[in-house]
């Protein structure tokens, strides 16, 4: 069934994971509802304003003037965003600005050669409302952000480039070729900063918003916890829940020092009722003692005096005495407020009228506390993939921008008020500063310090292969830290199969912590809450009331939503309606039976695989897909979207019953008796309702029976097994014959090994890069190669090894290597290096120059070494062989800090500043580039 893996290529690239999270983030024409269009409209000009998308200007410093500048879409009454709206936000391609002004159209090669940014201008559409009066919208120029090299704003992606109709596949390559001066196998997925190409690693992070319980060691016994990441908007927040050893159950906020009862904090939300707080808890008469304990513990009045707590406005004094003890009513009142609507629970919302949500919810974080307790319920595994997400380009991107948009904001606020008081017009345009933004994107693209305090996010892309390049580009990163063991975090969880590599891993200290991709994965980009909340309404979802033992509750992303009566019904019509079409493929879920629980995950960041669908005993997948795949008339999104194909995430996997292969391949043909493995054989009657398999034997010709693998039992089938390896240990041969850290270290070589980069080496200003003379394609291959493009960009060659043992003195991990291969270009390579130098401009209107300096300058060399360059600029010619020390620029720069002037009148002496080959290296110029950079030197 390789024919699948085949049609996946065909319609994704090797990246794209990366790619489709970066365009999701973009504001495009078919993306109106961006996440760059979210960011803008959600956002708050000061933590105490209560609307979004609005900039309102201080009334002290507008002379009581009411000024509010609208940035996002218009809101209703209810505050709803009407997503009709045109998006206020817009994305232009990319383009340079000249030193004199003028502006052009910039492509990768130009960005690279030229030392440039590669980055598109953001346009935002500003409406200013004045005393209620609202003029016309002003678009303005508010900075410029980094494009990914292939994504949809970029100039190479495919419908950019399609000028005069569709193009085909070879048409779009030869294009990028003649127009770009591109490698047609170049997978983009990259950022070019400054001239030089930067990744971004995918983060592996615990789940948001999920509830997940453990046991703590603390003071010699063991404590029950449960844990909530609450994530909003970028704000993260940790929630902790713990059972104390008297039984009572406290709470730590973020934000508010000390730990809060949990009854005290269930009533400060509102829910005052101890029958409430109650039914919120208690599933089980065991845990009811518990609660009645918890209760009667907070109206005590020896622990809680004067009178103990009972009502609303009881907890809230409480809460006032421990967080704000001293201070005056007004900030005690907004430092709980402050407490509760933002620290607590952020992803539950903000307001007033959320916190009863809240309430409810820690009544359900309460209840997996007691169950764990009391034994009902397993600890969580946080190495279970269900319980990990991935942060991708444009989920990374996003958490940047927002900081860098807020910050932009502040500084437009402080401007325009600044302004206003100088008595001068309103005018976006004059007050908006656009390097503020862009230099805080640039930043932290260039040196990988992202916001949040994490270091390495961007790194250098690896250009040793083109197989090292993939890899990086695949590659996903653990936050834990290196130095500490982390025994169970460094190995390789059952739920990683499919969706990570189980070989491609370093050694060391990043061993199990840095992990790749497998194959063919998809990583969830998000379906909206709210569609998934009307479909289980429809479907008979009934709301959370009081205690109902007997229903099964359903989930949201982590959020109960409801219960339902017949949990197996509600699970089948939502899989059915995901296979016909009708709901998106990025929902999945899964029937916990012995929890009680329906889980259903629409949220982004969650590895996803595809599984062949069983029904019945039968695949659905059948001999006439295989056909129109190979003719071309059905896409892989075709059969997902047909219910042929599933995308499984590790949540739903835990439901499913997954059969590895369909039928077992006899040792030898029935009929020719020649030996035979799966690729010797062709399944005939693939989707047919027949309990046997049929057999075509591809060296006879005959057809035989065997029996099928496949049971009523069974959901799923495996695609194929090949698809559990990652790009590198895709490429090791026969893997499965050798011991699992040979085939770590034949990945990690395969990554190391020299070849042919990229085709266009010779264009390219990398600072150095080896380019392998022959490079060969492998005798033995494997069917991963055809994906990675590895034989049109080969790597190595294949070495003729003879082993003796020579009386046994043979030498271990050694090679006695033939002098006449040797001779003849066995293992023979370039290295090419990139020499740069600058025409700088000093203050005081001294600057650099490019030319042969003359005898007069400091330090001048004699007139040999000059020999190679040209009189006009002062560069070496192409074609000229250099050694060490030549001469490659002559350049010549005024003194430094005048310190070489012992006279003011005399005439200044500039200095010799040549750029030379190194020392112990010699060679050929291959090309000699001379261009302006973007301030014009």
């Amino acid at each position: 069934m390789r024919e699948l893996i085949d049609a996946f290529f065909r319609e994704r690239s090797i990246v794209n994971h990366h790619i489709a999270s970066f365009n999701d983030f973009l504001p495009t024409i078919d993306n109106p509802n961006s996440r760059m269009q979210r960011i803008v409209d959600n956002l708050r000009s000061s933590p105490e304003d209560e609307r979004r998308g609005i900039i309102k200007l201080d009334e002290d410093r507008t002379e009581g003037d009411v000024i509010e500048i609208r940035i996002g879409r218009k809101r209703d009454d209810r505050g709803r965003i009407d997503l009709e709206a045109k998006p206020t936000i817009t994305l232009g391609l990319p383009v340079v600005k000249e030193a004199n002004g003028a502006t052009h159209p910039l492509n990768p090669m130009e960005s690279r050669l030229r030392n440039l940014n590669y980055t598109a201008p953001i346009y935002l559409d500003f409406t200013v409302v004045e005393n209620g009066i609202e003029r016309e919208p002003e678009r303005v120029h508010i900075g410029n952000f980094p494009i990914m090299v292939k994504s949809k704003r970029c100039l190479l992606y495919k419908e950019n480039m399609e000028t005069e109709g569709e193009l085909t596949i070879d048409e779009y390559r030869r294009k990028l070729i003649e127009d770009t001066q591109e490698d047609p196998f170049d997978p983009g997925g990259y950022f070019i900063i400054g001239g030089t190409e930067r990744a971004l690693i995918s983060l592996e992070d615990l789940a948001p918003n999920r509830v997940l319980v453990e046991f703590n060691e603390r003071y010699g016994r063991k404590v029950e916890v449960a844990k909530v990441f609450s994530q909003k908007e970028g704000y993260r927040a940790l929630t902790l829940m713990e059972k104390k050893k008297d039984g009572q159950l406290i709470v730590s906020v973020p934000t508010a020092s000390g730990q809060i009862p949990l009854i005290i904090l269930m009533k400060s939300l509102g829910m005052e009722k101890d029958e409430d707080i109650y039914n919120a808890v208690v599933s089980t008469p065991e845990m009811a003692n518990i609660v009645y304990a918890n209760i009667e513990e907070c109206q005590n009045k020896k622990v809680y005096p004067p009178n103990g707590i009972f009502t609303r406005d009881d907890a809230i004094n409480y809460l006032e005495k421990k967080f704000a003890t001293g201070q005056a009513k007004e900030y005690r009142i907004k430092k709980v407020e402050s407490i509760l609507d933002r620290s607590l629970l952020p992803h539950l919302g903000d307001t007033r009228e959320d916190r009863i949500k809240k309430a409810i919810f820690l009544g359900r974080v309460a209840r997996t506390v007691l169950e764990l307790s009391l034994g009902m319920r397993r600890e969580d595994d946080k190495d279970h993939y269900a319980n990990k997400r991935l942060k991708l380009a444009g989920d990374l991107m996003e958490d940047l921008f927002r900081v860098a948009f807020a910050n932009l904001v502040k500084d437009l606020k402080y401007q325009l008020e600044r302004s206003y008081a100088r008595r001068r017009e309103l005018k976006i345009s004059s007050a908006i500063r656009p390097d503020l933004l862009t230099q805080r994107l640039l930043h932290a693209l260039a040196t990988g310090n992202w916001v949040g305090g994490r270091a390495g996010v961007s790194q250098l892309l690896d250009r040793t292969s083109n197989m090292s390049a993939l890899s990086h580009l695949r590659r996903v990163t653990s936050p834990l830290t290196r130095s500490q063991p982390h025994f169970e975090a460094r190995d390789l969880h059952p739920t990683q199969w499919g969706r990570l590599c189980p070989n491609e891993t370093p050694e060391g200290q990043n061993c199990g912590l840095v992990k790749n991709c497998a194959l063919v994965i998809d990583v969830s980009e998000g379906f909206p809450e709210e569609e998934v909340k009307l479909l289980l309404a429809d479907l008979g979802t009934k709301q959370v009331k009081g205690q109902q033992t007997q229903l099964t509750r359903v989930y949201v992303n982590g959020d109960l939503v409801g219960l339902h009566e017949d949990p197996k019904l509600l699970v089948s019509e939502i899989r059915e309606r995901r296979r016909s079409g009708l709901l998106s493929h990025e929902v999945n879920v899964r029937l916990d039976e012995n929890m009680g629980e329906i889980i259903i995950n629409c949220d982004e960041g969650r590895i996803r695989r595809p599984l062949l669908v069983v029904k019945e005993g039968h695949i659905v997948f059948s001999r006439k897909h295989v056909d129109e795949l190979k003719m071309g008339r059905l896409r892989f999104s075709d059969l997902v979207r047909n219910g042929v194909v599933e995308w499984i995430d590790a949540e739903e996997e835990e439901d499913t019953f997954i059969a590895l292969y369909p039928y077992d391949v006899p040792s030898r043909c029935k009929e020719c008796k020649h030996p035979l493995s799966r690729n010797d054989v062709t399944w005939v009657n693939m989707g047919s309702r027949d309990d046997d398999a049929e057999l075509e034997c591809v060296h006879c010709h005959k057809t035989f029976r065997v029996k099928s693998m496949i049971t009523k039992d069974h959901t799923h089938i495996e695609v194929d097994p090949m698809v559990i390896l990652g790009v590198a240990s895709g490429v090791v041969p026969y893997p499965e014959h050798n011991s699992s850290p040979r085939v770590t270290m034949g990945a990690g070589m395969a990554k190391q090994s020299l070849g042919l980069g990229s085709s266009n080496y010779r264009l390219r200003p990398d600072t150095r890069s080896h380019l392998l003379h022959y490079p060969e394609q492998p005798l033995v291959q494997t069917d991963s190669m055809k994906h990675v493009s590895f034989n049109e960009r080969p790597a190595g060659q294949n070495f003729v090894v003879a082993v003796m043992s020579y009386h046994g003195y043979n030498m271990e991990d050694a090679i006695v290597m033939n002098r006449a291969s040797i001779d003849r270009g066995l293992g023979r390579s370039s290295f090419m290096r990139t020499y740069r130098a600058e025409e700088r401009r000093y203050p005081g209107g001294q600057e650099d120059h490019f030319e042969i300096p003359s005898p007069d300058v400091r330090g001048a060399r004699a007139d040999l070494s000059y020999a190679n360059l040209t009189p006009d600029d002062g560069l070496i010619s192409p074609e000229v062989l250099v050694n060490g020390g030549d001469v490659l620029i002559g350049k010549t720069s005024p003194p430094r800090f005048l310190e070489e002037e012992t006279d003011f009148l005399t005439p200044q002496k500039r200095r010799e500043t040549s750029v030379t080959v190194r020392h112990g290296e010699y060679g050929w110029v291959d090309s000699v580039m001379l261009t302006e950079s973007e301030n014009g030197s």
